[in-house]
């Protein structure tokens, strides 16, 4: 039951009375973390109790997943939704185009100090190359980095409901054997293309990068499909 799992540190909490947001942000988070996995039911008063918000927000927060379509029906109930093959295939579709927009402008706006910052997430994330689900979080704020060094906001939000799409996978291409490697070798193209400031560059290496990601996940799923039948 999800009730029996590890509390998330509440980070959405700021003081005071917990708001809508807040309950949002914290549900999310626990999605995006793993605690709450495709299929998994969502019961507003386990939630409440386990953030420490009153229910109102708990369900206004539920309501407003719903409509984002990570949360789904069954019955009566609320349960994390799940991607098909083909929402996944859409969704990436989406994502490389996006991510490799976000690196062409990143090559055009980034100031020298989110260069250097980027430049240095790729040399400490190697040491995490074995811990395939801290190296999927540090993967996250590498790549929303690079979002944010794009200096345009419209499109950081559009990345934004992208990912917050992705925390419906309940697995990492990152776990996929010597994936992890290879993506922060990508990750330092992606980088080198940045500091020489070669939009075409970026934008291909970055592209090419969400692609190999994605052969990554297609052969996860068909080997999950094996194993299951």
């Amino acid at each position: 039951m999800p009730s029996s799992k590890p509390s998330p540190t509440p980070t959405g909490k700021t003081g005071g009375k917990p708001s809508q947001t807040d309950a949002y942000s914290l549900i999310l988070e626990a999605i995006d973390m793993g605690l709450y996995r495709p299929g998994d039911r969502l019961v507003e008063s386990e939630l409440a109790e386990r953030f420490g918000v009153s229910r109102t927000p708990v369900r206004e927060a539920l309501q407003r997943l719903e409509t984002q379509s990570l949360l789904s029906r069954d019955g009566r109930s609320l349960i994390v939704a799940s991607l098909d093959h083909n929402q996944l295939a859409e969704l990436y579709v989406v994502r490389r185009e996006l991510e490799g927009l976000a690196a062409r402008l990143a090559a055009r706006h980034a100031t020298g100090e989110e260069i250097q910052l980027l430049r240095s997430m790729v040399d400490d994330d190697r040491a995490l190359v074995d811990t395939p689900a801290e190296l999927a979080r540090a993967n996250r704020r590498f790549h929303k980095q690079i979002h944010l060094a794009s200096h345009n906001r419209y499109l950081v939000q559009q990345l934004d409901l992208v990912y917050r799409t992705m925390a419906l996978m309940a697995t990492t291409s990152l776990a996929a054997r010597g994936r992890g490697q290879i993506a922060l070798d990508e990750h330092d193209a992606i980088v080198r293309a940045i500091e020489t400031r070669d939009e075409d560059a970026a934008y291909t290496t970055l592209r090419d990068h969400i692609s190999v990601a994605f052969m990554t996940r297609l052969k996860q799923d068909a080997e999950q499909r094996e194993k299951s039948g």
